[in-house]
């Protein structure tokens, strides 16, 4: 029944304050911290230590470093299935940045 009260909500809204509802949910979505890209993915900290090869507390200080290599990030994300692009964004336009990708 909450559903349906909130669903209730949600549609007497105008169709313009849905629209920013919903870009701000897909900003956030977009933007996520290093540390939350685990839980996204639902994965515990043992289970990804486990296919990084470390341990869990390597995992928990990787997540926190502000100063991380690229290649470390690359390989923490692509354990989890994903891919790393760096992008540079200008008022112009954004240039993906390709000295940093895999040379394999």
């Amino acid at each position: 029944m909450a559903n349906t009260k909130f669903r209730e909500l949600y549609n007497a809204r105008s169709a313009k304050a849905k629209a920013r509802v919903e870009a701000r949910v897909r900003k956030a979505l977009g933007e996520m911290p290093v540390q939350e890209f685990q839980q996204a993915r639902q994965l515990s900290l043992a289970q990804l230590a486990n296919m990084l090869e470390v341990k869990p507390a390597t995992i928990f200080k990787l997540e926190r470093r502000t100063d991380m290599y690229i290649h470390t990030l690359r390989g923490y994300i692509e354990t989890m299935g994903g891919n790393l692009d760096i992008v540079a964004r200008f008022p112009e336009g954004e240039v993906k940045i390709q000295q940093f990708s895999n040379s394999t």
